[in-house]
């Protein structure tokens, strides 16, 4: 009985073991097959975007900073003498990125997707998706890269400029004094000449840790049964995990690398803040401490650095900044001025392993995307239906070149929706948001991401604000007109759904400031690369959705008047 048993454990670890080198070496040939056509693809797509759009770059920079009347002559001219090398800046790290993007996304996606068809339950449909995933599903998605990457270019970037220019009048004008030139190029190229090359030998000189430490903690997870290895299907790709660790290893180097640019280079920002080649220079220094110490934390090494810190503010003051999201201010959390966040080296947390159901239980940020592009699609057909936008409105959109040509479809349906969102929380009681289906995100289960902060926080407090006003019926309906249609007043009286025009001032003026907030947080999601893409989608599904029911109209006509004939 226990040579049958063993003989049975020792024939299914010989299957596993079989199965995983045979997806390693098929996940290699398909990254080998597909690899340089979804590379190239990415790669000439990106390079072509960057080129060819370059002249209009530049052509829209300087026009903007001619624009502007935050900056007085001197700076302007200060920075139109910097252009020649941030542009080159960009299109050297833009195209570099490109290509190691290009060829990490090629080979590697296949590789995964192999490994990850051991997901499915069925030994058919296991094979089946080992051999097929991953091939002309890379060379759609390197397609996908290429065109968020084009929207970002020739969509967001204009967006954002357009915003620079016309945002409004500040009574404080930046001033840059001729003295203080010169301390900025010498502070600039001081942080480069010591960043790089410290914040390279700081990877490097803990990489080995990493590297080591990293694979104790999944080796551990493979033999305990915790953390990725908890569920049998995923055990293949956590062992695939094991075998690229040493890359993610050099990627970190890599990055850590490639940051070190920018913060060196910000050290020029620091000496013009502060009017003082001094703390210019204690930045340069203080920035290697930063990055060593953040390195410490993530690494679980000793507290602390072994570089001095200087202080390279004139005041150690705790203060609430404020988030400016498109012109609109939310306070946020509370942060010290001195402490800059360093770029830190592509380092996964190595103290508390969780199960993939654990990690399932957390909302992802697809699933939060999804919602919303779903709830304005189910908000613009409810608007169509009840004529309150047109399919005029819907085909203009179409054909602008970016969402404030058409802003009643741009802007007005997105916020219009959010305002949904929000206003179906708080009738529910809902401790965050309540999307569709009854799904809620809350403090608990959202996604941890940086970005994610940035928005989810103000949303709150935007939430908040509208809950403690308590709206009544009709200032739901005014503020709904508001949201959708924007200054748009003949499309606004055009509208009959019950909404009354507060008489007093202050309500007027906090529901215009609420639209305004509302307004100014869509607009800056606007210009995620994927968003355009995806709520371009959303608006054809509209238009499809208003052909397929006005030809279905028709169809119930010719068989009206078809039957009273025959009569």
């Amino acid at each position: 009985m226990d040579l049958s048993h063993n003989f049975g454990d020792w024939l299914k670890l010989s299957y596993l073991i079989f199965a995983f080198c045979s997806a390693l070496f098929l996940g290699a040939l398909k990254g080998f097959l597909v690899g340089p056509i979804a590379g190239l693809i990415l790669i000439i797509g990106n390079v072509g975007v960057i080129l060819g759009l370059l002249p209009a770059h530049v052509v829209w920079t300087v026009f903007t900073l001619l624009k502007i009347n935050r900056l007085d002559a001197p700076l302007k001219v200060a920075i139109l003498l910097g252009l020649p090398a941030l542009f080159g800046l960009w299109l050297g790290l833009s195209i570099a990125g490109s290509v190691l993007v290009g060829l990490g996304y090629g080979f590697f996606t296949p590789w995964v997707s192999t490994f990850e068809a051991f997901r499915h339950e069925n030994e058919t449909k296991k094979l089946l998706h080992c051999v097929v995933d991953g091939t002309w599903g890379t060379i759609k998605g390197s397609c996908t890269v290429v065109r968020d990457f084009a929207d970002l270019c020739y969509h967001s970037y204009p967006i954002y400029l357009k915003e620079l220019r016309e945002f409004p009048d500040s009574n404080e004008v930046q001033t840059l004094r001729l003295i203080h030139v010169p301390a900025c190029i010498i502070v600039g190229l001081l942080g480069l000449m010591v960043e790089i090359p410290l914040y390279t030998a700081i990877a490097v000189v803990k990489s080995p840790y990493m590297l080591f430490k990293g694979w104790f903690r999944l080796v551990h997870d493979l033999i305990s049964r915790e953390g990725p290895f908890l569920e049998t299907a995923c055990i293949p790709i956590a062992g695939l995990t094991i075998l690229v660790w040493p890359i993610v290893v050099v990627g970190s180097i890599s990055l850590a690398a490639f940051s070190s640019v920018f913060v060196g280079l910000y050290a020029s920002v620091i000496v013009f803040q502060e009017r003082s080649f001094r703390r210019g220079a204690a930045y340069v220094i203080a920035m290697v401490a930063e990055f060593d110490e953040y390195t410490n934390d993530w690494l679980y090494l000793r507290e602390g650095t072994i570089f001095p810190k200087p202080q390279y503010r004139k005041k150690r003051v705790s203060r609430i900044p404020e988030l400016s999201i498109g012109g609109n201010r939310v306070a946020g959390g509370n942060t010290n001025s001195v402490s800059a966040e360093a770029p830190a080296m592509l380092v996964p947390s190595l103290a508390h392993s969780r199960s993939v159901r654990e990690t399932i239980q957390e909302v992802k940020m697809v699933q939060i995307w999804g919602h919303m592009m779903r709830s304005c699609e189910m908000r613009g057909k409810e608007l169509l239906d009840a004529n309150v936008i047109t399919p005029a409105d819907l085909y203009e959109w179409l054909k602008a070149k970016n969402s404030h040509e058409a802003a009643i479809i741009g802007v007005g349906l997105p916020c219009y929706s959010f305002l949904q969102t929000l206003l179906n929380s708080i009738k529910a009681n809902s401790g965050g948001l309540l999307l569709l289906d009854d799904f809620e995100v809350n403090h608990l289960n959202r996604p941890k991401d940086k970005l994610l902060d940035w928005f989810f926080n103000p949303v709150m407090v935007l939430k908040e604000q509208i809950k403690a006003i308590t709206l009544e019926e009709a200032e739901m309906r005014f503020l709904e007109k508001v949201v959708l249609f924007g200054s748009n007043t003949r499309r606004m009286e055009a509208w009959e759904n019950g909404s009354l025009v507060p008489q007093d001032a202050l309500r007027a003026a906090q529901i215009q400031g609420i639209s305004r907030r509302m307004t100014g947080m869509v607009r800056s999601i606007s210009k995620f690369p994927t968003h355009r893409r995806r709520y371009r989608q959303v608006v054809k599904d509209i238009v499809a959705y208003y052909l397929e029911k006005e030809n279905s109209n028709r169809s119930s006509s010719m068989r009206s008047i078809a039957s009273i004939e025959n009569v």
